[in-house]
């Protein structure tokens, strides 16, 4: 309900937040050459982030290689973080390309990695139409910019 509820934010967070270098504020767990790492404000799971190109396409039709190689990359050390963060047992990961495909914010393509855990899909949403998330986001970011920074040393 916040997220609907919420005023709209004028321009494109995947453009604003990195922008403004306030990364604890902001969620911005990692910075690549090429992308950044950001954790989602209404997540469908504990851990759900996203990563983005800097660059405001709507489509990967029109990233280049370095881009779209660095977008990868990022998703690698972002599931070796994960492990050793969260230890999930799985991940969806994906783009919604297009508001037909359910993007959010469509003009800005971006990636998700949402980790998953057995069980952590139970019987609340369905029933109560709630959502049991059993960390607070700030916890998580803290977990993750961590585990971030200590697993791309190590490559």
């Amino acid at each position: 309900m916040e997220y609907i509820n919420a005023p709209e934010e004028p321009g494109c967070i995947f453009c604003t937040k990195p922008a403004r270098l306030r990364d604890e504020d902001d969620l911005i767990v990692h910075r690549g050459e090429h992308c950044f790492v950001i954790l989602n404000l209404y997540p469908y799971n504990n851990g759900h982030l996203m990563i983005a190109p800097y660059q405001h396409v709507a489509s990967i039709e029109q990233l280049d290689t370095a881009t779209l190689t660095d977008i990868m990359q990022t998703a690698q050390l972002c599931l070796r973080a994960f492990h050793r963060a969260m230890n999930p047992q799985g991940f969806n990961m994906g783009i919604n390309e297009g508001k037909a495909a359910g993007a959010g914010i469509a003009e800005h393509v971006h990636f998700h990695i949402v980790p998953r855990w057995s069980g952590d899909t139970n019987f609340m949403p369905v029933l109560a139409d709630v959502k049991v998330m059993p960390e607070y986001l700030q916890s998580t970011y803290r977990q993750l910019r961590q585990a971030i920074e200590d697993v791309s040393h190590e490559t």
